[in-house]
Order: structure tokens, then C-alpha cells, then sequence
């Protein structure tokens, strides 16, 4: 069911990254990759390229590695991109005529939740053998729903009842309906839980997810256990955290002064030399709603949990990759700091490349980091049990 391995395919962070997600999460291959992956040099190299890695796939009858690579094209497609949404619906419509029959045999069921003037999908199941808990499980800055339907299936396989859902900002959500992602994500839980009537839920949030979902557990105590698959206390700091000191200064004394929008040429500037500040601006302003870097890095500053933390007062679990080129790991004595005093429980995973696990979202091991989150659920589960019989 899943792939293991971490690989060097092209020494910019943000390609190789991506590359190995194509490989581990999108099925493609990585010995074809590996043939072309120095050839990526800008986002126009990867969009070409990887289109053409899915031509290759579709002549040879291949669709589910055709279906990653099309996924993986439309990654790098930017906003004002003519065949964005052309791509996007391909791999799309592809990914569920692939997989229809695992969905049916699986009895797994898609909502269209309503939600403002749209709607929220979920993909839902019912668990397989001895009932283990209900997890509400999502991605972040940059996922799609399909992209966790293998961990889907075996959260189900585990005995876990499943709803997976896109929110503002994510996926279709954003490519469709043109909605643009909100901090408050108690607000998509809150119309989920309550469309579902679901209680004592498990939420599990990857990437950004690792500040969305304790967002969520801040408001919505239908929560009971919160798993970080990231480190994440303030996006502000997350983007800040590498740059260098005085940079790093002078930006915040421009917020402080309300005048950040003469950072904006200096952004556009180093974008062009920069693919991982580049696609990170512009993907940011697209899924965010910003006109400008500025912008976008203005609303980014209400993503954190700095001011809440006393109100998520659930189990925590907070997984994470020694090797993040997104997020420092270093980060990690801030988040765990900033949650310890008021968290029922707190518990942290860190892992390397000798686990295959050390990327961001720990990519090269997924059957690893899952089987990590249930073990961690179970004791959990049974630390409750022990607790409820003392009381009773």
C-alpha cells in the first residue's frame, strides 16, 4: 500500500521535495524521475516536465502514476496559468474513474457539506473490525483530499471511522469555488462535526495542518485528541525563521510601522532568483487572497497560535522531520512550550532520513508515521479507560 524511500533527485529543497512526494504520495516512478529531475531548473522546467512524464505514463497504460504527475504539473502551475484548472479537472476525473471500484468495496462515501456560499467534500467510511475512534483528518498550505486516500483506507483497515475533508484554501475548494483560506478553521470543523453530528473526535491536520487543526481543538471542544503531522505555532515565524537577522528585523519594524509595502520590489526581486520564495509567494497569494508579497505575509500573521494556547487543553501528539526544508525543527521547543502548560497530554515524534522520515510531513514513510499516530491514539484510548474506571 505504501512506498519507502528518500531520494536525491535535484538540489533545490522545494523540487526535490516535491519529487519525492510525487514518488511516495502520487505513485510515479522514481527511476523515470531520476532521468530527468536535474533538468528542472524553474517552475516552467517542472510543469513541462512533468507533463511529459504523464504522456509517458498514459501511452504505456500506467494511470496511476499518470494521475500523480498531472497532480504534481498543476503543482507549479500559477494562478494566471491558461491550463491550471484544464489540469487540475484531468487528474481529477481520473483519480476517481481509477479508483471507483476501492471506493465502492470500501463503502467509502463523498459529501458535499454546505459551507458559505459553497460546499466542503468529505470523503467518509465507517472502520473495519473492533471500533477504534472517529478521526477528522486534513491537509494544509498546498493538499489535495485525494492526495490522503490511502491513508484513508487504512485508518479504516485500523478500525478508525474516517472523514477526510478540504477546507477554504485547499484543493478544489480553492480551484472551484474560488475560496480562499481562513484562519479560523474552527469555523469548516465546527460545519463538518455539526453536519455529521459527530463527538470525541480525533484530528489529525498535515503541513499548515499542524496550526490549523490545534486552531480548531482551541474552539471546538468536540475534540478530544489533536495530532500536528507538522510543526507549526506561527506562520510568521515559520517564513521568517531562515532569513537573515537584520532582514529578519527590518520586516517587522516595517509592520510595525504600518509601511511593510515597501518590502514588496525587494520580494519580487529576490523571487526571481529564489524557486521555493517564488512558488511560495505566489501560490500564497493565490490560496490566501493577497494582491502583493506584503499582503499575503500580512494575513499570514494571523495564522498562529500565539494568544489561544490556553484554550487547547486537549491530548496532544506533534510529529516532525529533522530534515523540514520548510519548517525549522528548531521550532519545535516553541510550539511544545507554547502548548505544554495548558495540553491534557503532550506528546513529540522527531524523525530522520535513517527512518526514511526526516522530510517535511515525513514523506518517505508514510505506513510509518500512521502506524506512529495509532499507537500513539491507542495509549491514549487506554489512558481514558483507566481513568474512567478510577472514577467510577
Amino acid at each position: 500500500m505504501f512506498k519507502r524511500g528518500t531520494y536525491e533527485f535535484n538540489k533545490e529543497p522545494n523540487f526535490n521535495f516535491q519529487l519525492n512526494r510525487t514518488v511516495m504520495w502520487g505513485y510515479g516512478d522514481a527511476e523515470e524521475i531520476k532521468k530527468v529531475s536535474q533538468s528542472i531548473v524553474t517552475s516552467d522546467d517542472w510543469v513541462k516536465t512533468l507533463r511529459d512524464l504523464a504522456s509517458k505514463a498514459e501511452k504505456e497504460g500506467r494511470t496511476e502514476a499518470q494521475i500523480g504527475y498531472l497532480r504534481m504539473a498543476e503543482f507549479f502551475m500559477y494562478e494566471d496559468h491558461p491550463d491550471k484548472l484544464k489540469v487540475y479537472h484531468e487528474a481529477k476525473d481520473l483519480f476517481y474513474q481509477f479508483n471507483e471500484n476501492k471506493i465502492k468495496e470500501n463503502g467509502i462515501i463523498s459529501t458535499k457539506v454546505p459551507y458559505n456560499n459553497g460546499y466542503l467534500p468529505v470523503m467518509s467510511c465507517k472502520a473495519k473490525g473492533k471500533y477504534q475512534g472517529t478521526i477528522l483528518l486534513h491537509g494544509g498550505n498546498d493538499s489535495y483530499i485525494e492526495e490522503f486516500f490511502t491513508g484513508l483506507l487504512y485508518f479504516q483497515e485500523k478500525g478508525f471511522d474516517v472523514y477526510l475533508f478540504e477546507g477554504p484554501g485547499q484543493g478544489g475548494v480553492l480551484r472551484e469555488q474560488n475560496m480562499k483560506f481562513d484562519y479560523a478553521w474552527e469555523k469548516p470543523v465546527k460545519a463538518i462535526l455539526d453536519y455529521f453530528n459527530l463527538n470525541n473526535i480525533i484530528i489529525i491536520g498535515t503541513s499548515l495542518g499542524g496550526y490549523l487543526a490545534p486552531r480548531a481543538a482551541a474552539f471546538e471542544k468536540r475534540i478530544k485528541k489533536v495530532i500536528c503531522w507538522s510543526i507549526f505555532p506561527d506562520f510568521f515565524d515559520v517564513v521568517l525563521y531562515d532569513i537573515p537577522k537584520p532582514l529578519k528585523s527590518m520586516v517587522n519594524l516595517f509592520f510595525k510601522l504600518k509601511i511593510e509595502t515597501i518590502l514588496n520590489p525587494i520580494y519580487r526581486k529576490l523571487m526571481e532568483k529564489d524557486e521555493l520564495l517564488k512558488w511560495g509567494i505566489l501560490h500564497g497569494m493565490y490560496a490566501y487572497g493577497a494582491k502583493d508579497p506584503m499582503g499575503y505575509a500580512k494575513i499570514l500573521r494571523q495564522f498562529t497560535l500565539k494568544g489561544i494556547e490556553d484554550k487547547i487543553t486537549q491530548d496532544i501528539f506533534i510529529l516532525a522531520g529533522k530534515e523540514d526544508h520548510f519548517i525549522n525543527p528548531n521550532l519545535f521547543h516553541e510550539l511544545y512550550d507554547l502548548l505544554l502548560p495548558n495540553a491534557k497530554s503532550l506528546a513529540y515524534q522527531l524523525y530522520t532520513n535513517k527512518d526514511d522520515a526526516g522530510s517535511h510531513c515525513n514523506v518517505g514513510n508514510m505506513k510509518l508515521t500512521l502506524d506512529t499516530m495509532i499507537s500513539w491514539i491507542l495509549l491514549m484510548n487506554s489512558k481514558d479507560e483507566e481513568n474512567h474506571q478510577k472514577s467510577s
